[in-house]
């Protein structure tokens, strides 16, 4: 009975405990010494499965006295080998081995074969790689001789995790894939689960980042199904995440791993989590929990002499104390070392970044001289490897080039990275991903950005400002029109998200239900991941944009260094105008928007709101003097094309004096502006008899706001050939239908804007919420939709001017012009504005025009007309 519960304490560890411990209740009936100490055996075995690892200890133990008493010295030395396993995997790796050094005096044939083996997997653990080559190499003829394939799979698996140390990627799949047929083979789930979890890690190491989420969800099968936690699954996730710059998510990847951890007594792994989450606070701006995080894993590698593992640590606190602010010659050592520890035992990625902090602290420490040392050694990066190292490796070449005063050779370099990391964004078909892969070109951009404007030419700062500019939302990504995994798992997160609501209103609890709306979004969110591709970014220059300005002028802002400055573009003149500091536009807005919220409330006593008026005229007066005022002669009387930067995009236009009343148009970038304006326009429904079935007008009310059902049934009576829906009718599956290809769409609904994932922003309908991933699915997006919601046109700005919201993906998907709001809006107050907007359309006003013709009337419906009307932007090519 407990031999054969031993062969089941891999594939089924909760059969094998029942088994085993019923074995035991005999065992000891019989004094059956040898079946107890397998029984034992095979409890710690199954504990060590389950991640246990403190019982999986004592058990071992027990298995162990328990043979030695009774003087059974083969069954002794098996439970010492299974116990060296287990030291290992609790972080003991010393006593491991000497463990499996006491069990080989008692060990022959296949028991030693697998020793061999065990002993081989803890000197990888310990970065001894050729050692556990050597280990691999001899046993597995033995195991494959004996048909021994559970332990052949294992080791095959352990193998594959070498090879990708050692930066052998072909060798490591090659096992990986053949370790995973014979787990398929033998029935191991969970074997087969850890493999393709470690599949992943490998295609993150290829830099292959949607291979890896691929290999991640079919790892993700197992475990959710069962309701588990997958450790080291987070943690390699993490690992695979942060290359990738999804630094929220894998921040809470690494901290559920250290979590969890620390819970299952998994010490060998611990310090590797640790070091994870070191690495994503510093990513995250969190350089004092990094340096915390990375000073406990490195000591807790030391103790288990993981001497590779304690370079990379060491390399990670040095970066945290550089981001804290600290400069002195002991920290530019400290860099070197780690850059040369790193480059030695193979840690490329680390050891680029280590050199370039080695050589911008060597920099700020007037040390020209090591500077260049460190840069020229990693701009060898350059020539190979995944597109973040390489891009790295181009921008030390970039400073490597300008600190030899080569300008022109500096720019080619950078110019050369930034096609590398377009490259590398260009694979990847969802739009979060493509947003947050331009972090990598930050630098790159920024440099290119900042030689131009100490140059002064108008005509590089436009170039380089749109050459990484909002490049996510350009061209569409491709996705097959219809994934049924998709569609359900959206379509069960709007009824979650409406059963959420109704636990809320009842005072219910939610919880559960909000555990499932998680899941459901992770599902939607890996699923979109993986579907799609996108065309290469391609920027605007001056002269294809003025083609289409007409009598417009462009007005695109950039930052750096802290502070503003705009290129001017309109009648074949491009033109550069210095700013004012960040901190003051910053400042002036946050003013603004907190005083325009307050006024669009309509509520609070006059004295309240006559100070709220005074601080918005005021707040938008300093405004229009450091934004408009520099441009003021560019810009004259003509209709406006803005290009916002940074917390600019969330800038009410309207509000500000020299702006109020003409037509401004928002765009994400030059290159943006220009495709939309190119687009032929859908014909607008100049009256209702001129609604043509092809040139479809579409409403829509959401059923939360009490005024949606009656603007839209307002607008209805002015087109009553458009098509309607409203109530229990208006659920995003038929919005979708007939938004679909419309010419013009308004959706009056409450609006949301997610500032924890922008993609799952939505609009309020009958059946939930209509989310991003919604309007990614349509065919042909509406040629002008007009989104009476709050936030609507509120997005995350991310590295190089990516947009992540509602209104950003509509515009990236080929809308023209979008109207929509960037502060709350009061309800009841929007329909004037909203009626004046249709009836500006109807009589052939642009989108612009129209908006701005119903802003400067909303005055004469209140101040809290005025102050909603203000939120509203023109998005587009309006």
């Amino acid at each position: 009975m407990a031999r054969n519960a031993l062969a089941l304490a891999h594939a089924d560890p909760g059969r094998a405990r029942l088994a085993a411990a019923e074995a035991l209740a005999h065992a000891r009936g019989e004094h059956d010494h040898a079946a107890a100490a397998m029984a034992y055996r095979v409890l710690g075995l199954a504990a060590r499965e389950d991640h246990h690892i403190g019982e999986s200890l004592e058990l071992l133990r027990r298995a162990v006295r328990t043979a030695q008493r009774h003087d059974l010295p083969s069954l002794a030395a098996q439970a010492r080998m299974s116990l060296s396993g287990t030291l290992a995997m609790a972080g003991d790796l010393r006593r491991a081995l000497r463990e499996a050094d006491r069990a080989g005096a008692d060990l022959t044939g296949l028991d030693r074969a697998r020793l061999e083996m065990q002993r081989a997997t803890i000197l990888m653990v310990q970065g001894r790689l050729e050692e556990a080559l050597d280990g691999y190499r001899h046993a597995r003829p033995l195991l494959a001789a004996a048909g021994d394939r559970p332990n052949e799979a294992t080791l095959l698996a352990n193998r594959g995790l070498v090879h990708t140390q050692r930066g052998q990627l072909g060798a490591a799949e090659a096992d990986l894939r053949a370790a995973e047929r014979l787990y398929d083979e033998l029935g191991h789930v969970r074997a087969a689960a850890d493999v393709r979890q470690n599949l992943g890690f490998l295609a993150a190491r290829r830099g292959d980042l949607l291979g890896a989420l691929a290999e991640f969800a079919r790892a993700d099968e197992y475990f959710r199904t069962r309701g588990a936690v997958d450790a080291l699954g987070l943690r390699d996730r993490c690992e695979a995440l942060l290359p990738a710059r999804l630094i929220t998510e894998a921040r809470d990847a690494a901290e559920q791993a250290v979590t969890a951890l620390q819970r299952s007594g998994l010490g060998t792994h611990l310090p590797e989590a640790q070091l994870m989450l070191a690495e994503a606070a510093l990513l995250d701006g969190d350089p004092v929990t990094a340096r915390e995080e990375a000073g406990q894993a490195r000591r807790a590698f030391a103790r288990q002499d993981r001497a590779r593992y304690c370079s990379l640590a060491t390399a990670v606190t040095v970066r945290a104390a550089a981001g804290t602010g600290e400069r002195s010659p002991a920290l530019l050592a400290a860099a070197r070392r780690a850059a040369d520890a790193l480059a030695e035992t193979g840690w490329t990625a680390a050891a680029v970044d280590a050199r370039l902090l080695a050589a911008q602290l060597a920099g700020d420490l007037g040390r020209p001289l090591v500077a260049r040392r460190q840069l020229a050694a990693a701009a060898v990066a350059r020539a190979r490897g995944p597109a973040s190292v390489r891009a790295r490796g181009w921008y030390a070449e970039a400073q490597l080039r300008l600190g030899r005063g080569d300008r022109a050779g500096a720019e080619r370099a950078l110019r050369a990275g930034v096609r590398v990391v377009d490259r590398y964004r260009t694979a990847l078909g969802a739009t979060d991903l493509r947003a947050r892969a331009s972090a990598h070109g930050t630098e790159l951009a920024g440099l290119g950005l900042r030689m131009a404007l100490e140059a002064g030419d108008a005509r590089r700062v436009l170039g380089w400002a749109e050459r990484w500019r909002a490049g996510a939302l350009q061209p569409r990504p491709a996705r097959p029109p219809v994934d049924e995994r998709l569609a359900a798992d959206l379509a069960a997160l709007r009824t979650v998200a409406a059963d959420v609501e109704r636990a809320a209103l009842d005072g219910g609890d939610a919880d559960r239900l909000l555990r499932r709306q998680a899941r459901l979004e992770e599902s939607v969110r890996d699923r979109a991941r993986l579907l799609g591709a996108a065309a290469p970014h391609a920027a605007a220059t001056p002269d294809a944009v003025d083609a289409v300005l007409g009598d417009r002028v462009l007005v695109e802002f950039v930052e750096s260094d802290g502070a503003i400055a705009a290129v001017t573009v309109t009648g074949g003149r491009v033109d550069l105008h210095r700013l004012a500091p960040l901190t003051g536009v910053s400042r002036e807005l946050d003013g603004l928007r907190f005083a325009l919220r307050r006024l669009g409330s309509g509520g609070g006593r006059p004295a309240s709101l006559a100070a709220a008026s005074r601080a918005a005229r005021h707040a938008a007066a300093r405004l229009d003097e450091l934004l408009v005022g520099p441009v003021r002669d560019r810009v004259a009387d003509r209709p406006v094309v803005i290009v916002p930067t940074g917390a600019l995009h969330a800038v009410p236009w309207s509000a500000l004096p020299a702006l109020r009343g003409r037509p401004v148009s928002v765009a994400p970038s030059a290159a943006l502006f220009a495709r939309a304006a190119s687009a032929v326009p859908a014909a607008q429904p100049h009256a209702a008899a001129d609604i043509r079935p092809h040139d479809a007008l579409v409403l829509v009310a959401g059923p939360t706001l009490p005024a949606a059902a009656a603007e839209v049934a307002e607008l209805g009576r002015r087109y009553p050939r458009a098509r309607v829906l409203s109530g229990a009718a208006a659920t995003a599956a038929a919005a979708c239908g007939l938004v679909d290809g419309a010419a013009l769409a308004h959706l009056a609904a409450h609006g949301r804007f997610r500032r924890d994932n922008p993609l799952f922003s939505s609009l309020q309908l009958a059946d939930g919420p209509l989310t991003v991933y919604d309007l990614e699915g349509l065919r042909i997006p509406p040629s002008t939709l007009v989104l009476s919601a709050c936030d609507s046109g509120v997005s995350e700005v991310g590295a190089g001017d990516e947009l992540l919201g509602l209104t950003a993906a509509l515009l990236g998907m080929g809308t023209r012009a979008v109207v929509a709001s960037v502060l709350p809006v009061p309800d009841a107050e929007t329909l004037p504005l909203m009626l004046d907007l249709h009836a500006g359309l109807a009589a052939g006003l642009s989108p612009a025009e129209a908006l701005a013709a119903a802003q400067v009337r909303a005055a004469d419906h209140g101040v809290a007309a005025a102050a909603g009307a203000a939120a509203f932007v023109c998005f587009g090519a309006g």
